[in-house]
């Protein structure tokens, strides 16, 4: 290998390496309050009418396309409101007489912790126009005001909005690297095209580089044996169709949620169904079950933009159980997932949280990692005594199930 090669090489494995999540817009942010953001700025509750303003200002923000059939899903459809505590707000909307200009959703879920059901509540689309971004605690405000809510939570935190939270007495989440997200290179070659592309390189060089940088990601890769491979076992993997989800996950849910002290996100085939099928989904959700004779001992959740999509294609592992977290269970499914997910087009295969015995049988693939500015996850328990036993690191199974992150079409 040339010099210049040896060097194009090496700043797309550094690259890979240290790759860091870009910053929101929020946290982007280094506006100063403008004069018009002097004028009276009020909060209030909003309702189904709102849909378009809303949408909007997202838009306008970087959130991401909606709809009004997903808000009927969120707030009407939700099988938390089954519960027995009530409606729950869609959320709250800063306004000045130029109309909406920031908003905070509240999507309500449903969990379970030593026996008992909790109602919570998970922010979303946690959006403010810069001039006014000053004003974005009046939101979260609100949203820690509900009366009916157990547990609050942030999932999808930006930095600035970890301080608000924080600053409000919620607490970042205890399970270690939560923000930090580990993946494996599926596509070198289109992987190596989007790292330079990001580098500046010039559109006339990107050919070449990508060439020799792709060749140096499968040489690092085969020498240091990246990812799960598919060998034979004595269990057996298969993809199941999300509308077939049924008793047997209903049984492994069951295990995961008696065990003493463990936070648990409920996890039933109306909620699966309801949680990974929304109206105009733009992504694709494929399970995975690994069984010995007929009983699931495990399965993963990955979803993933579909093939034609612009830049970094990302598989994402969505939700996961294991029994016993049983290291060649988990390798059969991530075999699995890793697999569907080339098979797809995809460049990368990321997985961001899950606990520390989950994650240890993960470093043994040897994966690329890249760090979020700072933990995304803050919670807040309305109960003291509920609040400090939570602050315990075993208490919780936290992975992108939780919150919103995965929520959206």
């Amino acid at each position: 290998m040339s010099l210049i090669e040896g060097k194009i090489a090496g700043i797309v494995l550094d690259r890979i390496r240290a790759r860091k999540s870009p910053p929101a817009g929020d946290s982007a942010n280094r506006a100063e309050v403008s004069r018009e953001a002097i004028k009276a700025v009020s909060v209030r509750e909003v309702k189904l009418d709102d849909f378009d303003q809303v949408r909007d200002l997202n838009l306008r923000l970087g959130q991401g396309p909606d709809s009004l059939a997903n808000w009927r899903r969120l707030w009407l459809a939700n099988p938390a409101l089954l519960d027995g505590k009530g409606d729950s707000p869609i959320g709250w909307t800063l306004e000045t007489s130029q109309g909406v200009i920031g908003f905070l959703g509240s999507v309500p879920l449903r969990y379970e912790f030593e026996g008992k059901s909790l109602r919570a509540a998970a922010t979303c689309r946690f959006a403010v126009e810069p001039a006014y971004r000053p004003f974005s605690h009046l939101l979260v405000v609100s949203f820690l005001r509900q009366r009916n809510v157990d547990l609050f939570l942030n999932t999808t935190a930006t930095v600035p909005a970890g301080k608000i939270m924080m600053a409000l007495k919620a607490s970042p989440l205890p399970q270690p690297d939560y923000g930090t997200v580990l993946f494996w290179v599926l596509d070198p070659r289109a992987f190596t095209k989007e790292v330079l592309k990001k580098l500046g390189v010039k559109p006339s060089l990107i050919g070449a580089a990508t060439a020799v940088g792709s060749l140096a990601i499968k040489g690092e890769a085969a020498f240091r044996i990246r990812g799960p491979k598919s060998k034979r076992s004595q269990f057996t993997t298969r993809e199941i169709a999300l509308q077939e989800i049924g008793l047997g996950f209903e049984r492994l849910w069951a295990d995961t949620a008696r065990e003493p002290g463990k936070l648990s996100a409920a996890r039933t085939p109306e909620i699966m169904k309801w949680h990974f099928d929304p109206p105009g989904n733009r992504r694709t959700v494929k399970v995975f079950g690994t069984y010995a004779k007929n009983e699931l001992l495990g399965y993963i959740i990955v979803r993933y933009e579909q093939s034609g999509a612009e830049d970094l294609r990302r598989a994402l592992v969505a939700d996961m159980l294991v029994k016993n977290n049983h290291p060649e269970i988990l390798e059969q499914l991530f075999a699995a997932a890793a697999s569907s997910a080339k098979n797809a087009e995809c460049h990368v295969l990321e997985v961001m949280g899950f606990p520390r015995s989950v994650r240890q049988v993960l470093l043994r693939w040897k994966p690329y990692s890249r760090q979020y500015p700072a933990c995304p996850f803050f919670f807040k328990a309305r109960n003291r005594e509920l609040h400090e036993k939570l602050m315990d690191e075993r208490a919780w199974y936290a992975c992108p199930f939780d919150g919103d992150s995965t929520l959206w079409p």
